[in-house]
């Protein structure tokens, strides 16, 4: 078995082409298994919502605490905490909700460079999002 001691690994790049088919035929399996990683989010890891009633239904908006290897998920959180944001959306009176999106903001540089955002911090506010 491959372990740290036992493997070379070269510096840090860009991927190439092979890096890319690789990933392209494992990221079904990568997305499955960060669900398999988190199957156990509690409740009590959505830390922040805020709500929004409209006349077809409710906008919920919320921070979901990633919690780190403590089995008691840091509480209280600190600072350094990491959290991921989600537009969920309730149709009326219905009992079903669906996930409408999971925030990323874009940034440009100005090199031109994009870059997106997807973890936020106990002080990142929550705001709408479309995407």
């Amino acid at each position: 078995m491959a372990t740290a001691e036992t493997v070379n690994l070269g510096p840090a790049h860009p991927p190439k082409a092979d890096s890319i088919e690789v990933f392209d035929k494992i990221h079904v399996d990568l997305k499955k298994a960060l669900q398999h990683k988190r199957h156990d989010a509690m409740t009590d890891d959505l830390k922040e919502v805020r709500v929004a009633t409209t006349a077809y239904g409710k906008h919920i908006l919320g921070k979901v605490l990633i919690p780190d290897s403590d089995p008691m998920h840091s509480f209280p959180e600190k600072p350094s905490d990491a959290y991921f944001m989600f537009r969920a959306f309730v149709p009326g009176d219905a009992d079903t909700a669906t996930l409408h999106s999971i925030r990323m903001d874009e940034e440009e540089r100005p090199d031109g460079d994009k870059v997106f955002k997807a973890i936020y911090h106990q002080n990142d506010p929550i705001v709408w999002f479309d995407i």
